[in-house]
């Protein structure tokens, strides 16, 4: 048998869902305690996990049980994960950037401002990410081949993301590096090893998700996600705030990929030319070419 229960489901939706309110009311109370909104970022990692938790809770007696716990595995582990990950970096950190320039521009109240803006929207935008997860869990349907892809998938965001995250930390806590732009490793690829892991996440809870033609219309929350990692205030983001802050970023959008991972752009050799003019000579220009690598000074 296969298909998703109506009334099971409806159930878990309004679970996870009154979980998600409850987690943003909990960390907009911390972000005016350390007076920071950059606190929701933390939470969005939570945020992922709680779901995938309420939903196994809420959905008990439902769903097949290999995909059940798949779908909570995958979603606890990544946002575990990332949500200590993003604490440990922000940590002793001043509010960033993006937060503060949206609420100098507020009218009234830049709090309650904030609270509808930030916290409401990204619990709307993550719970309807995790619907895939959500249906999933009460899907009836043995797993099959997809939910193999889907866990190969989900496994090889989660390493790509964990090992970019601990490549870019490595560089940034060495004092020699100060004023660089990361392009090593994972980065050589990559300018956002980090969101390209999200996505294959995304997309391979999805797969595990699919039991029956239900589970597809629910396509759109990977799609969102990949909007927002690509075009949204993920990679594009990311590179106008770099290339406006340090002038050599350009540089390394020119031979990165700025999405998936591919091999380097060779850059094309600079002639270097100098004037000269030996004795009983007139004057002349002597010319070399350089391999036109970028340095990593920003």
């Amino acid at each position: 048998m296969s298909g998703l229960p109506a009334g099971p489901f409806a159930v878990t939706l309004g679970c996870t869902a009154a979980a998600l309110l409850v987690m943003m009311a909990v960390t907009f109370g911390v972000a005016l305690k350390v007076g920071k909104h950059s606190v929701v970022d933390t939470a969005w990692g939570i945020g992922i996990a709680l779901v995938a938790t309420v939903a196994l809770v809420s959905s008990i007696g439902h769903g097949q049980p290999v995909r059940r716990y798949l779908l909570l595995a995958g979603a606890v582990l990544w946002g575990l994960r990332l949500a200590s990950y993003i604490g440990w970096r922000n940590h002793g950190k001043p509010e960033d950037p993006r937060y503060r320039d949206m609420l100098s521009k507020a009218k009234g109240n830049k709090n309650a401002y904030a609270f509808r803006v930030v916290y409401l929207l990204q619990a709307l935008i993550l719970w309807v990410a995790c619907l895939p997860i959500q249906a999933g869990m009460l899907e009836r349907a043995p797993v099959g081949p997809l939910t193999v892809i889907g866990a190969v998938l989900w496994l090889g965001g989660f390493v790509f993301e964990s090992v970019g995250d601990w490549q870019l930390a490595r560089f940034k806590a060495d004092p020699t590096h100060q004023g660089m732009i990361m392009d090593r490793g994972l980065w050589h690829y990559t300018r956002h090893p980090n969101y390209f892991g999200d996505f294959c996440m995304w997309w391979g809870l999805f797969a595990i998700s699919i039991g029956s033609w239900v589970e597809l219309l629910f396509v759109f929350a990977p799609l969102l996600m990949t909007f927002i990692l690509t075009r949204g205030t993920g990679a594009r983001m990311t590179d106008r705030r770099m290339t406006a802050a340090r002038p050599k970023y350009a540089d390394y959008v020119a031979r990165t990929s700025g999405f998936f991972p591919l091999p380097p752009k060779r850059t094309p050799p600079q002639t270097l030319c100098r004037s000269r003019s030996p004795a009983g000579n007139g004057a002349r220009k002597v010319c070399s070419a350089s391999q036109g690598h970028s340095p990593l000074l920003a």
